[in-house]
């Protein structure tokens, strides 16, 4: 069990206290290690616990190197340029469960919560975990309590428990994010909240 102390020490406000022992019990991340590194890798993921909502606010410059498929030339990045709705629409559609770009299923199923819950199939397969309808109602995903359940529901899900048992954080890290971006922020935070959460 988490305390508002703890988090108060991890810069995390008092308002996640009920949701992440809501999660750790539900989903049984109950050793020092486990909640360190679920509080770190959502740490790293959403702000510190303060943006539960991805932002897709990119220049064309920036979604030329962020998709270069998708965005092959200056003239089809500027179209889209400072444009969340359109980018996510575009950059989501036809896969994790979207439909096309037109369908608006990329905005829609945007990343969400502690763990940047993203597309139609997350959403879907989340909402029989739980038993709360995120696909009719997404914007759940952004409040503390789903934020952190869909998170428990995704690091259950993909075993991070024992990952994080053994401190394998690159191995972690990939799960959670596809590839090791922010790998040394992600230690630090779950460092940081490991310290914390054995005193």
């Amino acid at each position: 069990m988490v305390n508002a102390n703890q988090l108060q020490r991890l810069k995390i406000g008092p308002e996640w206290v009920d949701p992440l022992n809501e999660t750790f019990e539900r989903f049984g991340i109950v050793s020092a290690r486990q909640q360190a590194g679920f509080i770190g890798q959502c740490g790293h993921e959403c702000g510190n616990f303060k943006v539960l909502e991805e932002n897709l606010n990119y220049r064309a410059a920036t979604l030329m190197k962020l998709w270069p498929k998708r965005f092959p030339t200056q003239e089809i990045a500027n179209a889209y340029e400072k444009n969340p709705k359109k980018i996510a629409n575009m950059v989501y559609s036809n896969r994790m469960g979207n439909r096309d770009e037109s369908s608006g299923d990329g905005y829609r199923f945007r990343g969400r919560g502690c763990i940047q819950l993203t597309g139609h199939a997350n959403y879907f397969h989340a909402s029989k975990a739980l038993g709360v309808d995120f696909v009719m109602d997404p914007d759940l995903v952004g409040t503390p309590k789903y934020a952190a359940l869909t998170a428990g529901w995704f690091w259950s899900t993909h075993k991070c428990n024992e990952l994080a048992e053994v401190q394998d954080w690159i191995g972690l890290t990939k799960k959670i994010n596809g590839g090791t971006i922010g790998l040394a922020d992600r230690i630090k935070h779950i460092n940081e909240a490991h310290d914390v959460l054995q005193t």
